[in-house]
């Protein structure tokens, strides 16, 4: 699945962005134990969501495709979930396994969870550990990695927790297990971060709180609630997004728009960082889908210049540092990326990953330990390189983009995995003058 971007002098057109990810996890895994049928349209359907698509249905919930992006989802309702008779696969999907972790645990059933050799390689303790504390009991690989079995049960205890990292994916899992705890369950978070599931928890009908002390948010839920099924439109990725928007603005002649958008300041972080380095950036209100507003973006070629990216839009663009990458080598200047440490346990060591992206295309590069430090080329990114991408889409799409505007082709070992969260990518790329190919340069 080697594929190789090609210089291209244009990157221009109109695209709609595809389903957010985060989103589509969201509304299956809702939609799955709320009672009623809940009708979903704008749904990605990557390989990690088809994944959680089929867990849901494993677990007792009616799950069904009745169109492009459209699925039909009958919950469990007050009946609850079921032991499943099959093993919960995941995939490569960090999201849809850590999420799932925290829904059974609020079920007095049994389920065996499993994932690629990717999945199976990353840290699940900071989701294990307060579960625990709620009164799940599990067995878990070394290191507490997949394959591992969790024990949920009915009696499950609320919990205060304090996150040791800001990581929405932990926050989530604590407050859906939470719904099915015991009293009142909350997380303080050091820094606020990604809030679809509050937002989409509220949309099918719990009481979610919110309060915000100083740069901590403090989220809770009381548990014994019940969800009531929804119709839901899954508004536009903004971490998808990013690639288009790249491309635009790295081109000698750029310029991009992508609709129907997610707007929400937990996810644009890559956005405002990118306004920061020089890119132009404009965006026009169309309404709103799943209690989030959108937007229409537009994106041009910019003469971008290295900056100092702000800490505190880390937890806001923790997806988009690949991405970001890229403009970073093709700004002028310096650009220092600090406080990004979660990145060491993405679907790769994203930190050392990006480096060695850029490293093997001519950029000058230094890792750190929270984050990494480019030293713009201004334009000319020298390229000729073959990107181990390590099982990580968000890689192979950032070195794709970063041929589109490199002096010589960029090629990455592999691109297989970019279906599990952009199907389109290749069709979305090639619509606005990317020349991507099969094989090797």
């Amino acid at each position: 699945m080697m594929w190789t971007s090609h210089p291209v002098t244009k990157i221009t057109g109109t695209l709609r962005a595809p389903g957010d990810k985060s989103c589509s996890h969201r509304a299956l895994i809702l939609g799955g134990l709320a009672a009623g049928t809940s009708e979903i349209s704008g749904l990605l359907e990557g390989e990690d969501v088809l994944n959680t698509g089929r867990v849901m249905a494993a677990l007792g919930a009616e799950v069904e495709r009745v169109g492009e992006g459209a699925w039909r989802v009958t919950g469990v309702g007050s009946s609850g979930l079921k032991t499943p008779n099959v093993d919960l696969d995941f995939g490569n999907s960090g999201t849809g396994s850590r999420l799932m972790l925290g829904v059974v645990a609020g079920y007095p059933i049994e389920a065996r969870f499993v994932g690629d050799a990717s999945l199976s390689g990353r840290p699940m303790g900071r989701v294990l550990d307060p579960l625990e504390q709620m009164g799940v009991t599990y067995e878990a690989s070394e290191g507490k990695t997949l394959p591992l079995v969790l024990s949920g049960r009915s009696d499950l205890r609320a919990i205060q927790y304090e996150p040791p990292h800001a990581s929405a994916q932990v926050k989530s899992c604590i407050l859906l297990a939470g719904l099915n705890a015991e009293g009142e369950t909350v997380v303080r978070e050091s820094r606020i971060t990604r809030d679809h599931s509050e937002r989409m928890l509220r949309g099918f009908g719990a009481e979610v709180a919110t309060a915000r002390d100083g740069a901590a948010n403090i989220v809770s839920i009381r548990g014994g609630q019940n969800l009531t099924a929804q119709e839901t439109l899954v508004p536009g990725d903004p971490s998808s997004a990013a690639f288009l928007a790249a491309a635009a603005m790295i081109s000698t002649g750029g310029g991009v728009v992508v609709e129907g958008m997610m707007s929400n300041e937990t996810r644009d972080g890559f956005y405002r960082a990118a306004s920061l380095m020089g890119a132009h950036v404009g965006a026009e209100d169309v309404g709103d889908a799943a209690g989030e507003r959108l937007i229409d973006m537009s994106f041009e070629s910019a003469d971008l210049r290295g900056a100092e990216i702000p800490v505190d839009l880390v937890p806001s663009m923790i997806d988009e540092f690949p991405i970001l990458a890229v403009l970073a080598a093709h700004a002028s200047g310096v650009t220092v990326v600090k406080g990004a440490e979660e990145l060491r346990v993405k679907e790769s060591d994203r930190i050392s990953a990006v480096v060695n992206m850029l490293r093997v295309n001519g950029v000058d590069v230094e890792e750190t330990k929270d984050g990494f430090i480019v030293q713009g080329c201004d334009g000319a990114i020298p390229g000729g390189g073959l990107v181990e991408t390590h099982h990580d889409h968000r890689i192979a799409m950032s070195a794709l983009v970063m041929g589109t505007a490199s002096q010589k082709p960029v090629s990455i070992d592999d691109a297989s995995m970019i279906a599990t969260s952009y199907p389109d990518f290749m069709d979305h790329m090639q619509a606005l003058g990317a020349d991507l190919r099969s094989g090797p340069a």
